[in-house]
């Protein structure tokens, strides 16, 4: 489990990380190792080019799981609803500031406490991605990052497995989620 972050250590790392300049994110072997780094649009366009995310499961005191839709202007699964909370880590950056930095960023956590509850390998037709998975108990997640999510609400696992295979979340959410639900 991760130590809580304070409102004066995220205002600190926004600065460090403006939103405008292309990431430079770290790339690492099989094991989650850091072997160089490459910029975001390089990883974006290269499957040899490993690079890690922090994925967090937001979920409240009813077992319910937060999810938040993609936007529609988003290149990759517009409109399709997905994981809480997701985002790369930055080169240099650690995980526990990149789960503290998104968790903002995205859903308005505060002093998040976050419990690791996997990792895994995963690739798309462009990219693959080291993927550090979390759980989170919050009860009022609310969406900051416009332009980036639509919308964001609590689900049901039940209504979640129920959209399973019907386009309504993207591949990555559907497969990560048959995973790791059972922890949340």
């Amino acid at each position: 489990m991760l130590p809580k972050t304070n409102i004066n250590f995220m205002k600190k790392i926004i600065k460090e990380y403006p939103a405008d300049a292309e990431e430079l994110l770290p790339l690492v072997d099989t094991e989650g190792n850091v072997i160089g780094k490459a910029l975001r649009s390089e990883c974006h366009r290269n499957k040899k080019l490993i690079h890690p995310v922090v994925h967090v499961h937001v979920y409240d005191n009813q077992g319910r799981i937060f999810l938040q839709k993609r936007s529609k202007n988003k290149k990759i699964q517009p409109n399709k609803w997905d994981t809480s909370v997701g985002g790369h880590i930055a080169f240099g950056e650690n995980i526990e500031t990149a789960l503290s930095r998104e968790a903002w960023e995205e859903a308005g956590i505060v002093n998040g406490v976050f419990e690791m509850i996997t990792k895994y390998l995963w690739q798309s037709d462009v990219e693959t991605e080291m993927v550090y998975v979390y759980k989170c108990l919050y009860l009022k997640p609310k969406i900051i990052a416009i332009g980036e999510i639509d919308d964001g609400r609590f689900w049901l696992k039940s209504e979640i497995f129920d959209n399973i295979g019907k386009n309504v979340f993207t591949p990555m959410f559907e497969q990560e989620f048959v995973k790791i639900e059972k922890y949340i």
